[in-house]
């Protein structure tokens, strides 16, 4: 019913940058939320940033002042600029999107994953 498609992941050298974005489609009554998690080798998944639509913004420590995520709201895009990327920035990024289908109908839904990897 929904999908989250991703793109934009790849080989980067450290300090270099990378624009990551996410489109969901299908049964969409409205997006609640939307956000970017990552997974690197042997590790947790864990939140990147989000984006609520009541406009608020949450970073992990680690990315505050690097990463910026914006939403274009008409496309049903999240968008995750990463700058001054470290290696340890390297992971398997996920968008994750909040969604309600129907009035009275919501779910979490995830995409694929793009791979990011920063090394030189």
């Amino acid at each position: 019913q929904v999908q989250l498609v991703e793109s934009g992941g790849g080989l980067v050298q450290p300090g270099g940058s990378l624009t990551l974005s996410c489109a969901a489609s299908g049964r969409i009554f409205r997006v609640n939320r939307m956000g970017w998690y990552r997974q690197a080798p042997g590790k947790q998944r864990e939140l990147v940033a989000d984006f609520t639509t009541g406009g608020s913004t949450n970073y992990a420590d680690s990315v505050k002042g690097r990463f910026t995520i914006s939403v274009d709201n008409a496309k049903n895009t999240v968008y995750l600029q990463m700058n001054s990327l470290k290696p340890e920035d390297t992971a398997v990024y996920y968008c994750s999107a909040h969604i309600r289908t129907t009035y009275a109908s919501s779910n979490n839904y995830w995409g694929q994953g793009t791979q990011v990897t920063v090394s030189s």
